[in-house]
């Protein structure tokens, strides 16, 4: 059996441990060398072994294709970053003029380029600041604004944004007081009127952005909340910047501001498709009070953050507008052309109809038509677990993987991938016994109100003899992944 240092010595695995460092270098030498001692592999091979061992990078996290359907899946990071953002955080990894005015020599303000093109892109508001994640920037807000006086907020939007993280307990943190107005489904403009008094801070509306209240319903619009003599706060959270056609009920920060916000906080990393930051939008007095607050330092963001950022907003559309907009009928074709190809290796795949939805917090009861690749359910575990891990879902006995949330440049990666987990389906001993539900991981849960993304078969044509035919559209049956 090679020794260990001998094979550090092997001029490949020298260049890995350049590349990934010792630690991880060692740890696949030595699972390579106890395959050898098993038996498993000849000892000559162990080199080769460690290898194919190896991690691709240094970090923990595995990049996957998200094929679940669900465009913005916390589990899975949320928005996937444009190149032209991912380009300007490698540029912004070194040493970068991130304070410093190059022309003058001196020190300048922080992510000016980047508030810059925030401002531009939201001209409605008087000046903006950034912190690291949608729930920094409310509680900033909360700190600075309403320490030790009363935040005016609806019964109805007191949301638990995720984790177990309720919205009252946040904001409780901060010093300030909540004060409750309305009802769970109603709330009117004299309820809100009648709460504030000395000590308000400010009135809080937030956008229920995980779930929907239908039926016997009333809530205020900010236009009237901003005629009661307090500051108005809106949290409108998925990030959307200008109102977009596909989402009419989904709040933006441009309207907001418009209709007579003071403030506007938003997450960067949802429907804006940039990185995970915290966007606080509104007037130039209030904005610049809270960038100035001690705490703003401790929720500061880092240069690659606002390098993303920036070039989110500048560059071309983001892979999450390019999902949101994508065409149904160029989404059938690439299902069909994939199915075919894979077919013709001998795999079981039939080219469905689904439903896709936006996900991380934004767009709840809102539905995007889509097209899958329906495998066996055996390959759900095979393909999360393969070189290129891919994470579809489970539903009606079969995993579908939605091409909506598929980049159309990651198609051939999606089609080696099914064929890896073919052939690692193959070798696998038939079990019978079908997994526990609790026993798969959890997929993120959509919106109570919302019904889960669903399939039926594509129509069948003469052309596409891949195409699923004949079959009735099922009832909607969802298991998590």
């Amino acid at each position: 059996m090679p020794r260990t240092d001998v094979l550090l010595r092997d001029p490949r695995l020298s260049a890995a441990v350049d590349r990934l460092g010792p630690a991880l270098v060692k740890a696949a030498v030595r699972q390579a060398q106890e395959r050898a001692r098993a038996g498993g592999i000849p000892p000559d091979q162990v080199p080769r072994t460690a290898l194919a061992l190896l991690p691709g990078t240094a970090s923990g996290l595995h990049p996957v294709i998200n094929a679940t359907g669900v465009l913005l899946h916390t589990n899975l990071g949320r928005a996937p970053l444009s190149t032209a953002a991912r380009q300007a955080v490698q540029e912004a990894a070194g040493p970068t003029d991130v304070e410093l005015d190059l022309t003058t020599g001196v020190r300048a303000r922080r992510g000016r380029s980047a508030l810059a093109a925030l401002h531009e892109r939201v001209p409605a508001a008087g000046a903006a600041h950034v912190v690291n994640n949608g729930a920094a920037a409310l509680v900033l807000a909360a700190t600075a604004l309403a320490a030790g006086k009363e935040i005016v907020v609806s019964r109805g939007e007191m949301v638990e944004i995720g984790d177990g993280f309720r919205l009252p307990d946040l904001l409780v943190s901060t010093g300030a007081r909540l004060r409750e107005v309305g009802t769970t489904n109603r709330t009117a403009p004299d309820d809100y009127a009648d709460a504030i008094g000395p000590d308000t801070g400010f009135v809080l509306k937030v956008h229920p952005s995980n779930f929907r209240i239908t039926g016997f319903t009333r809530s205020v619009e900010v236009a009237d909340l901003a005629g009661l003599g307090v500051p108005v706060v809106v949290d409108i959270g998925s990030g959307l910047l200008a109102p977009h056609p596909d989402l009419p009920d989904e709040p933006d920060a441009q309207t907001s501001l418009r209709a007579g916000a003071a403030l506007v906080t938003a997450s960067g990393d949802k429907l804006l498709g940039g990185p995970q930051c915290g966007l606080l939008l509104g007037r130039e007095d209030l904005v610049r009070a809270l960038a100035r607050h001690p705490l703003a330092r401790a929720l500061r963001v880092d240069k690659l953050t606002l390098a993303a950022l920036e070039a989110t907003l500048t560059g071309p559309p983001t892979p999450t507008q390019l999902a949101l907009t994508a065409d149904p009928a160029r989404l059938g074709a690439r299902a069909d052309r994939l199915a075919a190809q894979l077919a013709a290796d001998g795999i079981d795949v039939r080219a469905v109809e689904s439903t896709a939805t936006v996900g991380g917090g934004g767009a709840p009861g809102v539905t995007l038509p889509s097209a899958a690749l329906s495998l066996p359910e055996p390959y759900a575990a095979a393909l999360r677990t393969g070189r290129v891990p891919v994470v579809g879902r489970l539903e009606a006995g079969r995993c579908l993987l939605d091409l909506r949330s598929v980049p159309e440049i990651d198609d051939d990666r999606l089609a080696e991938a099914v064929r890896s987990a073919a052939r690692t389906t193959a070798a696998r001993p038939v079990n019978t016994a079908r997994p526990a539900p609790e026993a798969l991981p959890a997929m993120e849960a959509g919106p109570a109100t919302e019904a889960p993304p669903t399939t039926q078969a594509r129509p069948a044509t003469a052309a596409r003899p891949t195409t699923e035919r004949g079959r009735a559209p099922r009832a909607p049956v969802e298991r998590r992944l």
